[in-house]
């Protein structure tokens, strides 16, 4: 049995997961970063996107967003704003919140509202990163 890595995920409204598992790759500011058994401790920000993870040779995704990742002691600790399971996000509903956000965007470059923009740009983000966990790649 190859060696694991404990995984744990933990947003303000508690913890979401807490697994031994084979692999973590996750969204980093400074680019896409992969974690195995007894990584050299690490510390990174963590942006919008989605985060895998394999256990005994099977694939989960999570979409989260925005925090920080902490891996020492064979542990990795993701401390997120949110966290979603690709399987538990309602498609049409992030389809949806996509559109809504592409227009909220259009119309505050239009109006060159920054503040707004880069709220609009956030909302399109997870919106996207949600679709990309559930397995549904946004056109």
């Amino acid at each position: 049995m190859a060696e694991t890595i404990k995984l744990e995920v933990v947003t303000p409204r508690g913890a979401v997961l807490s697994e031994n598992v084979d692999i973590v790759t996750a969204p980093g500011y400074g680019g896409e970063f992969g974690v195995l058994a007894n990584h050299a401790p690490l510390l990174s920000t963590i942006k919008i996107g989605v985060m895998s993870y394999k256990k005994s040779g099977k694939d989960q995704q999570l979409m989260i967003s925005g925090g920080f990742c902490k891996v020492a002691d064979n542990r990795i600790t993701f401390l997120v704003e949110s966290a979603e399971f690709g399987g538990d996000i309602d498609v049409d509903r992030a389809m949806r919140a996509k559109e809504r956000a592409e227009k909220r965007l259009a119309e505050a470059l239009r109006k060159a509202e920054h503040l707004n923009q880069a709220r609009a740009e956030a909302a399109l983000q997870r919106s996207l990163a949600r679709l990309r966990a559930a397995g549904h790649e946004p056109s």
